[in-house]
């Protein structure tokens, strides 16, 4: 049966509604904005004519930012970067996370210390490129996988996460039927691990695709660079080039489209840059929510 609900409650969702669909469009307005700004005329975008819809539909800037071959392989780099880097980060945090989850181990907690450590104590930007090139791994895609392959925060996000959901009986019942730790592992705790797992893919994934700072300092092939970096590179280039005295009329009209088409791009970039991110997004977010070990012990 259908719960009555009284008038003060009527009225909280009322409020609340409002109050989240406020919250929403405060969100949602800027992604929004740069959408229609991408393709919108320049001018009207300076002028602050573009608010709700946009004006003079363009795609010049879209056709600069795919015409430049950097772009796409900046593109095809930094999915690899995201790709074989996430992998490796699933493959060292949930082994580890799960170990340190058990009461099994001993010397956990002084494993747990030691790894604590190093969220507050770094050995700083120098030091960590001198560790990148004792290995040799300066100019290589390893240089932006492998100084990051473990996070200690996303560990113990893990770690709570096998700790809460993963029943001592589980693994009690597993026992009894002479299953081991790694077979208990792969058999029973991965499968039902599946939302934590999507969780530290999402993590991990969105860190390595908007990561350039890495690229900036330990690589010096222009053709491995990611995404991030030849689009900071794009926009330096263009900026550049408006920064140069012109003296003539034609030569400063030019300038003045040029500068109009440098703006477009910016918005263009973002949604490049974006895109990504927004298709993976929604397959992932359900995770956050489900309950996936209701039902999964009995009694």
């Amino acid at each position: 049966m259908k719960i009555k609900e009284s008038k003060v409650d009527k009225v909280f969702d009322v409020i609340l509604f409002i109050i989240l669909t406020a919250v929403l469009l405060i969100a949602a307005y800027p992604l929004y904005f740069v959408i229609i700004a991408s393709i919108s005329d320049p001018t009207a975008v300076a002028g602050g004519d573009v608010v709700f819809t946009p004006i003079g539909l363009t795609v010049d800037g879209y056709k600069e930012v795919f015409e430049n071959k950097k772009v796409v392989g900046g593109l095809l780099n930094s999915l690899f970067y995201t790709a074989v880097g996430t992998c490796l980060n699933l493959f060292v945090t949930i082994p580890t996370a799960y170990a340190l989850s058990r009461r099994q181990f001993a010397g956990k907690k002084f494993v747990m210390c030691f790894y604590m450590v190093t969220m507050f104590v770094s050995g700083g930007m120098i030091p960590t490129y001198l560790v990148v090139k004792s290995f040799g791994m300066l100019d290589t895609m390893w240089a932006l996988i492998v100084p990051g392959a473990l996070s200690v925060y996303n560990m113990i996000v893990a770690r709570t996460f096998f700790e809460s959901s993963l029943p001592e009986e589980l693994w009690e019942a597993a026992r009894v039927d002479g299953c081991g730790h790694f077979k208990y592992f792969v058999k029973v705790a991965l499968p039902l691990s599946k939302a934590i797992i999507a969780i530290m893919v999402l993590y991990y994934g969105i860190g390595h695709w908007n990561n350039y700072f890495s690229a900036l300092l330990y690589m010096k092939t222009e053709a491995k660079y990611p995404l991030q970096l030849v689009l900071r590179g794009i926009l330096i280039q263009n900026e550049a080039a408006l920064a140069q005295q012109v003296t003539t009329a034609a030569a400063q009209e030019a300038m003045q489209k040029q500068q109009a088409l440098v703006e477009q791009m910016k918005y263009a970039l973002i949604i490049v840059s974006s895109i990504p991110v927004m298709i993976l997004y929604p397959f992932i977010q359900k995770h956050f929510v489900k309950g996936v070990m209701i039902g999964s012990v009995k009694g």
